[in-house]
């Protein structure tokens, strides 16, 4: 009986498969090359050669080349996609790692003689170029200008070079992008540099647009290469390069080399670079962009995350707290008023567009945050939404679900602030992260914003009621921009008109609400400033009391900085950033105030030695464990095998607590079915100094 014949989709199965393995072979014989590395190269560049031809192949398949049926053909589809790309990838950065740094001497050797004459290369490949074609990114001139906005471009009509420009530079001699990421350039071509890397490889924007790195030794400081009489100027300029590039350096980590310095500088570049070919292609509306949110989320560090801000703010005089202060007659935390403290509810959005073909959507959700319409003044939460496939455009939250609801999900939230700015305000971007089907590429895409203020003009607090937020495309600095082109702005005569124009406007719809009397005092245990989840307000309190006892009551001094063995306080945090670690500790805190009695729940001593032993027992043991993969934002598959270990886990932890009739102890981590992470001395110290604002 003849072998049954493989389809094209398994053809390319066993090719990724094949390259996988060649790749793994050449980075295990890589380490053992003496100083040679020519060949490791050369193989390297084969590799990618055929990983790219595979691609080529893949994406012309489609569910009729098959000689079979094939069972969720799209799905495997885009699998092989997702293991191409990571090929790539790995690749890539193997390429980088068997590359020299930069430039060679003889390259600037070659650069010198380049300028005297060799005119007689204009049959150049023209595939160097296409690559450079993508490179843009508005996001880079942010560093230098300080600011949200689009870079002039250097050379045309739309702007004339101008000499006393520092940015502006001569290209001195040819030099051919060899990799992903690099700018190709003609002697005499205008550039202007936005980035100066301390490793020479410097980000520039030719007069199309172009943007790439090039070495800094092919680069003359001013728009002319005619004329040596200037050479005093240029040095004076060329010391300012250095005096930039030196400041540049110290924000890099010591023995930057080309590699660790293109990383951040490909991110930021595939982000933009991706937005735009999707716009190109129609395949996302006009007035999405990158998202403004989740790039102060990603590039700040903690600046703006919930883990920052509930740390303890010190004072002026950094010798005591700004915002936390005990009771005496309680031993309690000092109930704190602040200008600002609303509850309120994302009831949902409506005629909000999706991206089109060849993206899929890995999560629908709003990030929002308090602004006064020119600066972020609190964390940035984020909510997601849920939607019915038969109608997309339509977002919903706080979904009717059995047991507790995740509060990535809960659309119940409270905002507190101390901003006097009379146009204080919640501002919500409405996004989705996607991936992009053919590459495998992921972003994140802001679908229009949103903002309500939260006093009239005469400075009264808004009243409790529901209201309906017009969202703008664009990013929240640019203004009457439409989510979509066929929406228009402009509001028509007739009636009948209008009600229906009214209809197609999306809108975001949300209610500022009341709560009770308990969820206030709580309310005015937390920091003067915070955004959070409504349903997460009693676990917050009960850790503000536990850094309030260890830094207002425990030390032997208020001018003593030791470091505290505290695992909760150090630990805590974190959970604001990880969702599902703080459902994990509300649930199994429910579950132990379920078997508390009425006399233990009002005994506040009794609470708090009951909340470390949970949290102990629950998620402290959780952030150490092998099996718990790492926190990815929407990543289903990461999220899934979190849920499963997480659950597993508070099953185990509910047997102990039938078991012994209170809250698992110590045991849990003894026990030979777990294991752990090895142990690290952060995880029970708590610096005072390090995370305090």
């Amino acid at each position: 009986m003849p072998p049954k014949r493989k389809g094209p989709l398994q053809l390319v199965h066993a090719e990724v498969n094949e390259i996988n393995k060649q790749v793994d072979s050449l980075k295990k014989d890589v380490p053992s090359q003496d100083g040679s590395s020519e060949e490791a190269l050369r193989k390297c560049q084969e590799l990618q050669m055929l990983a790219q031809k595979t691609q080529k192949t893949l994406v012309k398949l489609t569910k009729a080349d098959e000689p079979a049926p094939v069972g969720n053909y799209d799905l495997r589809k885009q699998e092989e996609e997702r293991r191409l790309h990571n090929v790539l990838e790995r690749l890539n950065t193997l390429f980088l790692e068997l590359s020299p740094p930069g430039p060679s001497s003889a390259a600037g050797d070659h650069s010198k003689e380049d300028s005297k004459d060799d005119e007689d290369d204009d049959d150049d490949d023209d595939d160097d170029d296409e690559d450079d074609d993508d490179d843009e990114d508005d996001e880079d001139d942010e560093d230098d200008d300080g600011k949200d906005s689009d870079i002039d471009h250097v050379a045309g009509d739309k702007k004339p070079p101008s000499q006393s420009d520092r940015r502006i530079y001569t290209v001195l001699s040819e030099f051919k992008g060899e990799q992903e990421g690099d700018l190709s350039v003609q002697r005499g071509d205008i550039v202007r540099i936005s980035r100066k890397a301390a490793d020479g490889w410097w980000l520039a924007e030719d007069s199309k647009g172009n943007r790439g790195v090039v070495p800094k030794t092919y680069l003359k400081a001013g728009s002319g290469v005619d004329g040596d009489d200037d050479d005093t100027g240029d040095n004076e300029d060329d010391q300012d390069d250095s005096e930039e590039e030196e400041q540049d350096g110290e924000k890099l980590t010591n023995g930057t080399n080309r590699t660790s310095n293109w990383d951040s500088v490909k991110k930021a570049l595939t982000e933009i670079d991706t937005t735009d070919v999707l716009s190109a292609m129609g395949a996302i509306p006009s007035g999405f962009r990158p998202s403004t949110l989740n790039k102060l989320l990603v590039e700040e560090g903690v600046t703006y995350r919930g883990s920052h801000y509930v740390q303890p703010e010190l004072s002026q005089s950094q010798l005591s707290f700004s915002d936390l202060f005990l009771d005496a007659d309680t031993g309690r935390v000092r109930a704190r008023e602040v200008r600002t403290c609303v509850c309120f509810s994302l009831w949902g959005c409506r005629m909000i567009p999706t991206p089109g073909v060849g993206v899929q959507v890995l999560s629908r959700h709003i990030r929002l945050c308090a602004s006064d319409g020119t600066q972020v003044l609190s964390n940035i939460h984020t909510v997601r939404a849920t939607y019915n496939s038969k109608n997309s455009k339509t977002w919903s939250f706080s979904p009717k679900m059995t047991g507790i609801l995740p509060a990535l999900l809960d659309g119940d939230c409270f905002l507190r602030c101390n901003s006097a700015s009379p146009n204080l305000g919640i501002l919500f971007e409405l996004g989705v992260t996607f991936i992009r089907n053919s590459t495998g590429e992921k972003g994140d895409l802001s679908c229009g914003w949103a903002f309500l203020r939260l006093t009239d003009d005469s400075g009264n607090p808004l009243p409790n009621r529901t209201y309906e937020l017009l969202v703008n495309g664009g990013t929240p600095y640019e203004k009457d921009v439409a989510v979509e082109a066929s929406v228009t702005r402009e509001s028509p005569t007739g009636v009948f008109q209008q009600m229906l124009h009214a209809r197609r406007q999306p809108k975001l719809v949300v209610k500022l609400r009341s709560t009770s009397n308990r969820t206030r005092t709580q309310l005015s245990l937390l920091p003067d400033t915070l955004l959070h989840s409504l349903s997460c307000v009693h676990l917050l309190a009960l850790h503000r009391q536990l850094l309030a006892d260890s830094l207002l009551m425990d030390r032997p001094t208020m001018q003593s900085a030791d470091l505290i063995c505290h695992p909760v306080l150090s630990t805590f945090p974190l959970l604001l950033d990880q969702p599902d670690l703080l459902d994990a500790l509300r649930t199994a805190w429910l579950d132990a105030e379920i078997s508390m009695s009425k006399a233990q729940k009002k005994d506040f001593t009794h609470l708090k030695q009951e909340f470390i032993k949970v949290y102990m027992s629950s998620v402290y043991f959780l952030l150490h464990s092998p099996s718990l993969p790492g926190h990815r934002w929407a990543d289903p598959s990461a999220e899934e095998q979190r849920g499963r270990v997480i659950f597993a886990t508070l099953s185990s932890l509910k047997q102990a607590q039938s078991a012994g009739g209170q809250s698992a102890g110590p045991e849990v981590f003894v026990e030979p079915t777990h294991q752990h992470l090895a142990f690290d001395v952060s995880e029970l110290t708590f610096d005072l100094l390090g995370v305090a604002r």
